[in-house]
C-alpha cells in the first residue's frame, strides 16, 4: 500500500478523491448506491446536518440499522469530522440499548425503520436529532434545531473515532474506545494480509456494527477504491447464492460458522449419498477434494481470491478439507480491542488449527508460559491495540499493562516456526480434578463432528464434565405425539454421543452426562457462544 494513512478522515478525502468515478458501495435489491464521488457529497451532506444541530467535533453519535450503504456514509459523516460513532448491534435488547446509549452520552442517532421501534422513547426524546438509515430523512428533532453551528476539526491520530461496546462471551458490557490510528493500522495490516485493489467486489454478510467487519470489510475496500454489496435481507444460503452467481465476488469475511455449515450440510450429506463419489473419496481422496473444491468456488461465483475467517476458531475437520481443496481461505485472530487484528495466516500459508503469526505491525507472545505444556495467554502490543473501556478505568488496568501490552486471554501454544495455535480461553478453563487444564473447546469439536449435531457446549457442573448439545433441525419432533418413544430415543442419542465423546478424548476431559438443548444458542455477533447464559443448569 502506497499511501499511510493517520486518520479517518485522511481515509475519507484520499479515497473519494482518487476512485471518484468509481462505484464503492451498493444495496442488492435496494435503491442505495453510491460512487465515491456521490459517498463523499452525502457524507459533506451529513456532517452538515449533524452540525445544524450542534452536534460537535466530540460528540457521539450512534448507529442502529442493519447493512446497507448508508451505514458507512452515517460512519463517515461521524468519524472523518471528528466526531465518535457509537454502533449498536441489530440484535440488542431495548435495556442493552438503553444502558449503551446512556453510558455513551450519545446525542444524535442514525436507526432505520425496522428497528426504530426497539428504541426507548425516553431515549429517543433526548436526542439532538434522529436519521433514518433507509432515505437519511429527519425522524425528530429537539429544541435545538438549526440554532447553532456546531464545531468541527479534523481528527488527531489519537483522537477516539468509535466507541463500541462488547460483552463477548462473559456478559460484561465494555465501551471499547478505538481511535483513528487503531483502524488506520488495521487498513494497514489488512493490506498486508491480502492485497485488495479497485477492481476487487465483497459481500458483506456480517454485522458493520462489529470491529470485524467494520475494518476489514468497509473501511479496508474503501481505502483501495473496491466495491461492497451489500443484502437487504438476512444472508441465508437460497440469498446468498444466487447473488454470488450474479455479482461474483473476490473477497469476502464470513465466521468459521457459516463455512462449517456448508461443509456439514452440504458437502459431506452429497458425498455420502452418492456411491461414485464414496467411491472416489476411498480410492482417490485428493482428487475428490480438488473437484468439490472447484465445485464450491464456482458456489461463491467463480471468482473469489479470499475468503477470510475469523471471529473464532474454525472446526480442524472443515479447515483439513478446505487445505486439501485449495479454497482459497485466510485465518484472521484478533479481538475488538484490538480494531481487531492481531495476527494471521494468508492464503495459501494457513496451517490446520493455527491463527498463523502476528499481524503487520503488532508485536505477539506468550505470557506466563507454563514450561511443561509450553501454553501461555497471548499478549500484543502496537498501534492496533484500544485507548482503553471507556469510563471504566479499573477493568483497563486489568488487560493493559503499563507498557502497552493488552492481554487477550486466549490460551495459546507455538510450534517451531513461530505460529500460534489456540487452545481455550482463559475465563473457560476448566480445572480437572488433579489441577489440569481442560479445555471445552476441544471437546466440543469433537462432539460438534458427530451427525445430527448442529452445535454443543461444554461446562462444569458439581465437579463434573456436562455437555449440551443442540441437534440439526428435523432431527428431533419438539411436538412429540407419543412421548414415552420420544424420551426413549432421547436418551439413545445421548448415550451415544457420551460413549463417541469418551472414546475419542483423553481421561480427564471425559464428560458424565449430556444435556439436549431444545433451541440454538444465544451468540455473540461473531456467532460465539455467550457461555455465562448456560454455566448453571436451567429448571
Amino acid at each position: 500500500m502506497r499511501h499511510t494513512f493517520q486518520t479517518l478522515a485522511e481515509v475519507f478525502e484520499y479515497s473519494t478523491t482518487k476512485y471518484s468515478k468509481r462505484p464503492a458501495y451498493e444495496l442488492i435489491g435496494g435503491d442505495q448506491a453510491y460512487s465515491y464521488s456521490s459517498f463523499r457529497d452525502t457524507c459533506r451532506r451529513l456532517s452538515s446536518l449533524l452540525s445544524s444541530f450542534g452536534i460537535n467535533s466530540g460528540d457521539k453519535v450512534a448507529i442502529f440499522s442493519q447493512n446497507m450503504p448508508n451505514w458507512p456514509a452515517a460512519f463517515f459523516a461521524i468519524t472523518a469530522y471528528g466526531r465518535i460513532a457509537v454502533p449498536l448491534l441489530t440484535e440488542l435488547s431495548e435495556n442493552e440499548i438503553n444502558n449503551i446509549l446512556t453510558h455513551s452520552e450519545t446525542r444524535a442517532l442514525f436507526v432505520s425503520r425496522r428497528l426504530l421501534a426497539k428504541v426507548p422513547e425516553e431515549l429517543l426524546e433526548r436526542m439532538r436529532i434522529v436519521i433514518c438509515t433507509d432515505d437519511l430523512s429527519i425522524i425528530r428533532s429537539g429544541e435545538s434545531a438549526y440554532t447553532c453551528d456546531g464545531s468541527i476539526s479534523s481528527p488527531l491520530s489519537d483522537d477516539v473515532a468509535c466507541l463500541i461496546y462488547t460483552s463477548g462471551t462473559t456478559g460484561a458490557a465494555k465501551g471499547v474506545m478505538l481511535t483513528h490510528k487503531n483502524f488506520c493500522v488495521n487498513i494497514r495490516a489488512s493490506w498486508d494480509a491480502h492485497h485488495v485493489r479497485r477492481r476487487d467486489v465483497f459481500i458483506s454478510i456480517l454485522p458493520l456494527a462489529h470491529t470485524y467487519e467494520m475494518s476489514i470489510g468497509m473501511l479496508y475496500p474503501f481505502a483501495v477504491g473496491a466495491k461492497v454489496y451489500y443484502l437487504m435481507r438476512p444472508p441465508t444460503p437460497s440469498i446468498l447464492l444466487p447473488n454470488f452467481k450474479k455479482y461474483r465476488p473476490t473477497a469476502m469475511l464470513s465466521v468459521p460458522l457459516v463455512i462449517e455449515k456448508i461443509y456439514r450440510s452440504s458437502i459431506v450429506p452429497t458425498i455420502a449419498g452418492s456411491r461414485f463419489l464414496r467411491w472416489m473419496q476411498k480410492g482417490f481422496p485428493l482428487l475428490l477434494d480438488r473437484l468439490v473444491g472447484l465445485r464450491l468456488k464456482k458456489t461463491f461465483g467463480g471468482r473469489l481470491r479470499f475468503f477470510g475467517i475469523g471471529g473464532a476458531k474454525l472446526d480442524g475437520e472443515v479447515e483439513a478439507f478446505l487445505r486439501r481443496a485449495r479454497f482459497p481461505y485466510s485465518i484472521g485472530y484478533g479481538l475488538t480491542e484490538t480494531a481487531p487484528l492481531i495476527g494471521y495466516a494468508r492464503v495459501g500459508e494457513t496451517r490446520v488449527g493455527s491463527l498463523g503469526r502476528a499481524a503487520y505491525g503488532v508485536e505477539m507472545r506468550l505470557d506466563n508460559v507454563n514450561p511443561e505444556t509450553g501454553e501461555g495467554e497471548i499478549v500484543a502490543r502496537g498501534d492496533n491495540v484500544m485507548k482503553g473501556y471507556y469510563k471504566d478505568y479499573a477493568r483497563t488496568c486489568k488487560v493493559l499493562s503499563p507498557d502497552g501490552w493488552f492481554h487477550t486471554g486466549d490460551i495459546a501454544c507455538q510450534d517451531k516456526h513461530g505460529r500460534y495455535y489456540i487452545k481455550g480461553r482463559l475465563g473457560s478453563i476448566i480445572l480437572g480434578p488433579s489441577g489440569e487444564n481442560i479445555y471445552p473447546e476441544e471437546i466440543e469439536a469433537v462432539i460438534d463432528n458427530i451427525k445430527d449435531i448442529n452445535e454443543s457446549l461444554v461446562v462444569e457442573r458439581d465437579g463434573h464434565l456436562v455437555a449440551l448439545v443442540h441437534f440439526n433441525d428435523n432431527v428431533l419432533d419438539w411436538n412429540y405425539a407419543n412421548q414415552d418413544k420420544f424420551l426413549e430415543d432421547l436418551e439413545k442419542r445421548k448415550q451415544a454421543i457420551l460413549e463417541f465423546v469418551n472414546s475419542h478424548v483423553n481421561r480427564n476431559s471425559r464428560i458424565k452426562e449430556v444435556e439436549v438443548e431444545e433451541k440454538p444458542f444465544a451468540k455473540t455477533a461473531t456467532m460465539k457462544i455467550k457461555r455465562f447464559l448456560y454455566k448453571e443448569k436451567k429448571d
